[in-house]
């Protein structure tokens, strides 16, 4: 992919440091055991990525990828129409979601409160929502290392298909995942 000058992975993991090396991505560092657990927010894995690249490499790029393992079924060429997004858009930062045009209630004490939408229509006449899918964050590394947020500053969406936004948390998604990919390569 001709937009990203390196691919990085963060990990304690030696297996997985190996399995990444095979298909080209560098691992120049293994992840402190400080942030290993299961609890570890992103931001400061992306950020201690950043300063290593930086201090011991002097390296500094201008723009942040993060990609997750657990979204299978995304494509490079999603991955680079985010990045034109940040480039030609001017946008500080840009993250894939899913529009969801669902109904919404929220637990209120002992009884349920409708959130969203606020005046009852029918699915498809009702303005949707959008929710992260988990594939692609990008940001400029300012946004990252001086304001501690992934997601900041001017913000733009890269809406993609339900079908190829399967994030994968528990084995009902590994299954729906394998379900899809098969169906994908039935295509070709």
């Amino acid at each position: 992919m001709e937009e990203l000058d390196r691919v990085i992975v963060s990990t304690e993991d030696n297996e997985i440091a190996e399995a990444a090396k095979k298909y080209g991505a560098e691992v120049p560092f293994i992840r402190p055991e400080a942030l290993t657990e299961d609890e570890t927010p992103t931001l400061p894995v992306l950020q201690h990525a950043v300063k290593y690249l930086a201090e011991e490499e002097n390296y500094r790029p201008d723009i942040v990828v993060l990609l997750y393992a657990t979204t299978p079924l995304l494509r490079a060429e999603r991955v680079s129409e985010a990045i034109r997004m940040i480039k030609e858009r001017g946008f500080d930062s840009a993250l894939s979601v899913v529009e969801d045009r669902g109904h919404y209630w929220i637990k209120k004490e002992d009884n349920y409160k409708k959130i969203y939408p606020k005046v009852e229509k029918n699915r498809q006449f009702t303005k949707p929502l959008f929710k992260e899918n988990g594939a692609i964050y990008i940001c400029k590394r300012d946004i990252l290392m001086e304001k501690n947020e992934i997601v900041g500053g001017k913000i733009g969406f890269l809406v993609m298909k339900r079908e190829e936004s399967i994030d994968i948390d528990e084995p009902l998604d590994f299954e729906f995942a394998e379900f899809l990919m098969d169906m994908r390569d039935k295509e070709k």
